[in-house]
């Protein structure tokens, strides 16, 4: 097999990936990028937390630290308050980026991927690597270590 035939391969490869709703926007992050998909229940207030985080929760014996994901992108706060979190692990801690509404897994490959728009939000545009078109909904793939360089500076805040 050439060179270009296995890199065309790899790029018809299918990517997988977990979709939520967030301020009327769907978007997408990498499957393999997502611990689980856990309900926003219990959780404890941190005084004197810095704005954007939530609080605190036990998930089988392990703190996770819940953000409030609409904040930390500056969309205004939801009518109602988040009940569900998609579980990422970073640097040995687990947190759960709030959703309004989890959505299905999403399976692509690049080649059905599209470049993200250049009128796209600043917010989101640092974020998204590309968007993807389902039925009448586009989208947006969002790159899980920009998101979180937003994160620790909010956490170390």
């Amino acid at each position: 097999m050439s060179a270009a035939s296995r890199k065309e391969n790899h790029a018809d490869k299918p990517d997988g990936f977990v979709t939520a709703r967030l301020a009327n926007h769907w978007f997408a992050v990498p499957i393999d990028a997502v611990h689980e998909v856990f309900l926003l229940n219990r959780i404890t207030k941190v005084p004197l937390s810095p704005p954007g985080l939530i609080g605190v929760l036990n998930l089988r014996g392990r703190i996770v630290t819940a953000l409030n994901t609409r904040q930390i992108l500056g969309f205004p706060s939801g009518t109602t308050t988040p009940t569900i979190a998609i579980g990422i692990e970073r640097g040995h801690e687990l947190f759960g980026l709030a959703v309004d509404e989890m959505g299905d897994v999403l399976t692509s490959t690049r080649s059905e991927r599209e470049r993200a728009p250049s009128n796209l939000d600043k917010r989101w545009r640092d974020l998204v690597t590309g968007v993807q078109r389902v039925d009448d909904q586009l989208v947006l793939i969002v790159e899980v270590e920009r998101l979180f360089e937003d994160v620790v500076s909010l956490v170390a805040a």
